[in-house]
């Protein structure tokens, strides 16, 4: 007889305002039926840091599930990145760009089914002025976009959209920015600067096709133009930049700076606006169940 295990589901009841009644019940369900222990803690904005740590710490967790949007992953992942446990994801947030870069199906039986795999990645972190990036962060017209959507009452894709244009409208791209990486000196001026461990955004848009997750370095990318043709070249899964639209530098360390204050994100989140950012590969890795 197996021993029993205990897996605990982590969720955000209000990402991607939608029901999570649903996924909770089919947690629970497949769990049990395994012949192990479900635990679910609903995220509620307030301590919960220290709320999932006391779970994890008395009961003898295996297992993490994760269900919400990049921001929800990334705080849960900050908190795990120093232990030594699995982790599933069961996206359920506006975008999910994570999930989408892992080729999550978006069927939650056939997530359940690999969260709770025994296929993984050792997924690298990037730690940017000491917050936890999984994913891509930026500087630029996507960060404006993201408080811009952050402000709006119209969630999912959709809010995304109706964003967009006023964004785009109301925009003064490009900024000047200088970038230190690899021992050379860069300066450009864009209208979007990546910093990226991921390939695509949660729109689909791939922006670093030649990335890896899990090769220990990530890539700066000046994008110098909002050019629409190299935006619709994004959407190709074999997507080629072209370097009169893009400069990629591939590193392990980059400092940014500009001249002025820039809307700045990290994995979907708005930070506010920055003129300088230091970015280093973390020595830490996280274990992320994958199809």
């Amino acid at each position: 007889m197996k021993a029993q295990k205990t897996i605990l589901l982590v969720i955000n009841p209000i990402a991607g305002d939608t029901d999570k009644k649903p996924i909770i019940a089919a947690f629970k369900s497949q769990v049990a039926d395994s012949g192990n222990n479900p635990i679910v803690y609903e995220t509620t904005g307030k301590n919960d840091n220290d709320k999932i740590n006391e779970l994890i710490e008395h009961n003898a967790i295996d297992r993490v599930l994760i269900s919400g949007g990049d921001g929800t992953i990334r705080e849960v992942a900050d908190l795990l990145k120093t232990k030594d446990l699995k982790i599933g994801l069961l996206p359920s947030g506006s975008a999910n760009g994570l999930a989408s870069n892992f080729n999550i199906p978006e069927k939650l039986q056939d997530q359940l089914n690999i969260a709770l795999g025994t296929n993984y990645i050792n997924l690298d972190i990037v730690e940017i002025d000491e917050i936890t990036c999984l994913h891509i962060a930026d500087l630029g017209v996507n960060a404006k976009l993201i408080e811009n959507y952050e402000k709006s009452e119209i969630r999912g894709k959709l809010g995304y959209f109706l964003q967009a244009i006023p964004t785009l409208l109301n925009s003064d791209y490009p900024f000047n920015v200088e970038i230190e990486a690899n021992g050379k000196q860069y300066k450009e001026q864009g209208v979007l600067v990546a910093i990226a461990n991921a390939n695509k955004f949660g729109t689909g848009a791939n922006i670093n096709p030649t990335g890896k997750m899990d090769d220990g370095i990530f890539e700066v990318l000046i994008f110098k133009n909002l050019s629409v043709k190299g935006i619709i070249e994004t959407f190709y899964d074999d997507a080629k930049l072209n370097p009169d639209f893009v400069t990629v530098i591939k590193c392990k360390e980059a400092k940014i700076t500009c001249k002025k204050p820039i809307a700045f994100q990290i994995d979907g989140e708005f930070i506010g606006e920055k003129t300088v950012i230091k970015a280093v590969m973390a020595a830490h890795h996280l274990s992320v169940a994958i199809p």
